[in-house]
């Protein structure tokens, strides 16, 4: 059953103008009959009616301009909303074919997909989010570092992507910032992660691989940071890095790691981490490390004697 317009049709429209019309001629004649005579009485009746027929007309033509000022307010709001709908629509096709794109088997098209959702971010404030949640569910997808062709293809690619990220969390540069951003990159392999001097708000690395080099050296997080379980292979460079609370709890460090001097308020818990005896190491103030009974080729990190570091979550 088709639905019924409500808008007027041309044809009432047509007949009301008509009608209007004959009303307004029988008024003229009826006025010119009964007041078109010689009398005073008559004159001043007729100039009453003439300021009452003015101040009628006025005020038609007030309302004639309140509907004309909201057809166009209609018609404004129409358009804005054909505008949105366009722009989403828009949105959503470029997302949904970088998507794709980060997908394909081959690693130009993988590359082309980053930078595209790179600009998306840039100029939709409000995606942001969604477009590091999808780059860091990239880089949680099962990768091996290798000399082979596609490792190196691979490679360059994830470097891209972390470079993309690393950029766009430096709050020293405020036109290409992205503030509020969260992180998921639990059990992530990343080589090379250069991520210094960035801001986020709560980050998750629990159970990622660091190889080579991970440098957090001067970066912020305004929430927590979740490294439990988390593997440095390589160089753990955590100097001035601040957060609300950093949790290692059960972190292998394999190579040097420093985390420098401790800034004030900064609250870390290091229960169960082990390190290389072989190894530089400079861990935070009230914690130190001591050979571990049950892995002989390890030290354990233990907190110094009266210093509480209770458990965190």
């Amino acid at each position: 059953m088709c639905a019924v317009s409500r808008a007027l049709s041309s044809r009432t429209i047509v007949v009301w103008a008509v009608g209007l019309v004959v009303a307004a001629a029988v008024a003229v004649t009826l006025l010119w009959v009964f007041l078109g005579g010689d009398d005073p009485a008559d004159a001043r009746r007729l100039d009453a009616i003439r300021t009452a027929s003015s101040l009628v007309l006025g005020a038609g033509g007030a309302a004639a301009l309140l509907l004309a000022a909201r057809r166009q307010r209609y018609v404004e709001l129409d358009l804005e909303q054909k505008e949105h709908d366009a722009n989403e629509r828009r949105l959503t096709e470029l997302y949904g074919k970088a998507a794709d794109q980060l997908g394909s088997d081959k690693a130009p098209v993988r590359l082309a997909a980053v930078y595209a959702l790179e600009r998306l971010a840039q100029d939709e404030p409000r995606h942001r989010q969604t477009v590091v949640n999808l780059l860091c569910a990239y880089l949680r997808m099962p990768y091996e570092p290798g000399d082979s062709p596609e490792a190196r293809q691979e490679s360059q690619v994830r470097d891209a992507l972390r470079d993309v990220l690393e950029t766009h969390l430096q709050p020293a540069v405020q036109d290409r910032f992205w503030p509020d951003i969260d992180l998921k990159l639990n059990g992530a392999v990343l080589e090379y992660f250069w991520f210094r001097d960035c801001e986020a708000r709560e980050v998750n690395f629990r159970f990622a691989v660091f190889h080579e080099i991970a440098a957090f050296r001067g970066s912020r997080f305004t929430g927590r940071a979740y490294f439990q379980g988390a593997r440095f292979t390589g160089t753990a460079d955590l100097r001035r890095i601040a957060f609300e609370r950093g949790s290692f709890h059960n972190v292998q460090f394999e190579g040097d790691v420093d985390f420098g001097d401790e800034p004030a308020g900064r609250r870390v818990y290091l229960t169960g981490a082990t390190a290389s005896p072989t190894a530089t190491r400079n861990w935070p103030e009230d914690w130190t490390d001591e050979p571990d009974p049950d892995a002989p080729e390890r030290l354990r990190v233990v907190p110094q004697s009266g210093a509480d570091h209770s458990t965190v979550t």
